[in-house]
């Protein structure tokens, strides 16, 4: 598939699906939403698909289509969706919905505008404690859900994801941090947030700093672990394919 198909599959698949975890983090993300009742579902022609609901002050978000939603944003192409997620003006055709259009133009803006506030932090934002712990939450889990999305849509993730032996990973920090998985099988690659029973490999950073510097790639995941701040365990074509893989995705989602 092309970049921008790519791209989009990330956009809907890894990036869009962090809205969920970012409004149970981030308190003024909660106070944002309290009042919210709407479900959105994003729609590329002949491309990816993905829906978030924002009901009684939750939000959760999924892959393909649901018939909860009150609006529905259709884009042409998978660089049409890009260009919204870039911050471009163009907008999206909404097949429903259009007496929510006013809340589309003001009001979701700003819960996007606090999930970019958390995954491309400015200067020294790191150094809170707090705001490492949410960004470090983020980054995992969009790593996780990168790797399946790439392993559909990019031609070596791909080959990789082919080639790799059946079995789950658990990404996590320290004992009781953050925690995603991913699995290989024959129905193709999935992954999710948490923790899983049983991995058959797993990849346990020291703490929040360092999954910080390996996941943004600040650091080089082999030398982390040969200085003991990462820790590998089980079947390592697992741990070797997945970080492959998650690599790969700074050339789409710089």
């Amino acid at each position: 598939m092309g970049v921008d198909q790519v791209k989009a599959s990330l956009n809907l698949g890894a990036v869009l699906q962090n809205l969920s975890e970012l409004c149970r983090l981030d308190p003024e993300s909660q106070k944002l939403i309290q009042e919210w009742d709407v479900g959105i579902q994003f729609t590329v022609l002949g491309g990816p698909r993905a829906w978030v609901e924002f009901r009684k002050g939750e939000c959760h978000a999924g892959l393909g289509g649901t018939s909860l939603s009150d609006v529905h944003l259709f884009f042409v192409t998978p660089g049409h969706l890009n260009a919204m997620f870039a911050g471009s003006n163009i907008p999206p055709i909404p097949l429903k919905g259009f007496k929510r259009l006013g809340w589309l133009k003001d009001e979701f803006p700003r819960i996007t505008a606090r999930l970019e506030h958390y995954l491309k932090p400015g200067p020294g934002m790191l150094d809170d404690p707090a705001f490492l712990a949410a960004n470090t939450t983020l980054t995992l889990h969009t790593a996780a859900n990168a790797v399946r999305e790439l392993a559909r849509t990019e031609s070596t993730a791909v080959k990789i994801a082919a080639g790799t032996p059946p079995g789950r990973m658990q990404l996590a920090v320290g004992e009781d941090g953050p925690a995603a998985w991913v699995s290989f099988g024959p129905k193709g690659v999935d992954a999710g947030r948490g923790r899983v029973e049983h991995p058959d490999a797993t990849m346990t950073f020291r703490d929040m700093a360092v999954a910080q510097d390996v996941l943004s790639g600040k650091e080089d995941g082999l030398a982390a672990i040969g200085r003991g701040e990462v820790a590998i365990w089980g079947m390592l074509p697992l741990v070797d394919s997945a970080s492959l893989i998650m690599d790969r995705v700074e050339r789409y989602l710089a």
